[in-house]
């Protein structure tokens, strides 16, 4: 498998985004009791997803802190949970802070330990923007609001979906099955993106190709790049009228089974 996902940020810019998903997902948690049930993550609480987030951000921050070059679990990189709910906020807002800080002294190139296709600290800023905006729609759903992303947030998190999805693998086994025959088509109109999937026996290949769909698509999704990018991401589900589905619904639904790795 393979994948080309489009062009990338400059590292402030990446910062800058993760810094203003961070202050939306805590204007959230401040709304949000704990118990609250989070639709788009089954099983999971309020609580418990602040939970996972801030311990991402403790992991990433520790990852790149130290200049890690093999894989090192959370517990590793020091990270703790707080026992007590009411403390998840002023804990979530301190490791976010610690996160954006290392990010910010640490230049992009440097060598750290990914666990997709990257290696570097730049690596790093992008997948912690794409993780907080995910969950932050996750919040924003479970309070009853409209998930909205910047198109120009979700153009660049399709890619980095699809850019990592191969590796994903390791840790998301269903990726595995995303393997057949046909092209699907992602199109965000109001960005003028294009991605195209294709699907072979052995895995899938997905590029960046913006302009018209490929002569041999087979299936396809269109609509607004963040309705786009909530489909890629899983929260959206095929046949949601925010978009536009066409040709193959096996395709569609293939992917949607098995492409969702948070």
């Amino acid at each position: 498998m393979s994948a080309h996902d489009g062009p990338r940020w400059p590292h402030e810019a990446y910062c800058a985004a993760t810094e203003a998903e961070i202050a939306a997902y805590a204007a959230a948690l401040a709304d949000a009791p704990p118990g609250l049930d989070v639709p788009s993550c089954p099983g999971w609480t309020a609580a418990e997803l602040t939970r996972h987030l801030g311990g991402v951000h403790r992991w990433a921050r520790g990852l790149v802190a130290t200049r890690a070059q093999e894989a090192a679990g959370r517990r590793e990189m020091g990270v703790t949970w707080p026992d007590d709910d009411a403390d998840l906020g002023p804990w979530f807002a301190e490791g976010a802070r610690d996160l954006l800080a290392v990010l910010r002294d640490t230049a992009p190139d440097e060598p750290v330990w990914t666990w997709g296709d990257g290696g570097t600290a730049g690596w790093w800023a992008r997948r912690m923007l794409h993780e907080t905006a995910v969950h932050r729609c996750d919040l924003d759903l479970a309070l009853g609001r409209t998930a909205r992303v910047p198109a120009g947030v979700a153009v660049d998190g399709v890619g980095e979906l699809l850019g990592n999805l191969p590796a994903a693998a390791v840790f998301s086994p269903r990726v595995k099955e995303l393997r057949g025959a046909g092209t699907l088509t992602f199109a965000a109109a109001d960005a003028g993106a294009r991605w195209n999937v294709r699907f072979t026996p052995d895995g899938f290949t997905a590029e960046r190709a913006d302009g018209p769909a490929p002569a041999d698509a087979t299936a396809s999704v269109a609509g607004a790049a963040a309705d786009l990018y909530l489909f890629a991401w899983g929260r959206r589900a095929p046949g949601d009228p925010a978009l536009a589905f066409g040709g193959d619904a096996a395709l569609v639904a293939l992917f949607a089974e098995n492409a969702g790795v948070g």
